[in-house]
């Protein structure tokens, strides 16, 4: 059955929705107000860092997923390059590296403008495409700021498509 399918209700706050998603799901998670929410979700290469917040004031649903990362001053141009390249390859989101908190942040803001509602499907896929993202695009940060890896051949570990199975 679709996430969709369990909500027969017409109003449902985004938020609501993201609570139920993650329950649904089983992923651990903390309703830090009405209007925000965060959670833990586990990936292949970690544990992701992910925070929804619905703003009234631009009816926006935005998501902010994350993942600590230090790297050392020299390569910070390097990883600033990369971040180029990642997101030259997102349609949907974008990276960017929040220095002083030492943490790799993937965002994305659903707008709903107009009173529109966004469907648990919508809010899932959302989610989703997060943590794929940072899955996808994760090996690359780490060849390019600790194996010393040109960014072109980092990129080519995220670009390739796996064939079969380990």
């Amino acid at each position: 059955m679709a996430l969709s399918e369990q909500f027969l209700e017409e109003d449902i706050h985004p938020i609501d929705i993201v609570e139920h998603i993650a329950e649904h799901h089983d992923w651990s998670f903390d309703r830090l107000g009405d209007d925000q929410i965060a959670m833990a979700v586990e990936g292949q290469w970690r544990t992701y860092s992910i925070t929804l917040a619905w703003s009234d004031y631009d009816e926006t649903l935005r998501l902010v997923c994350s993942f600590e990362m230090e790297p050392p001053e020299e390569k910070l141009s390097a990883l600033h390059e990369a971040l180029n390249a990642v997101n030259d390859q997102c349609w949907a989101g974008a990276f960017t590296f929040w220095d002083e908190q030492k943490l790799m942040i993937y965002r994305y803001g659903l707008v709903l403008a107009g009173g529109q509602m966004a469907s648990p499907d919508q809010v899932d896929t959302m989610i989703r495409a997060a943590v794929l993202s940072a899955e996808r695009f994760y090996p690359a940060f780490q060849l390019v700021v600790w194996g010393d890896r040109a960014v072109k051949d980092a990129m080519q570990v995220a670009i390739a498509e796996a064939y079969g199975r380990a």
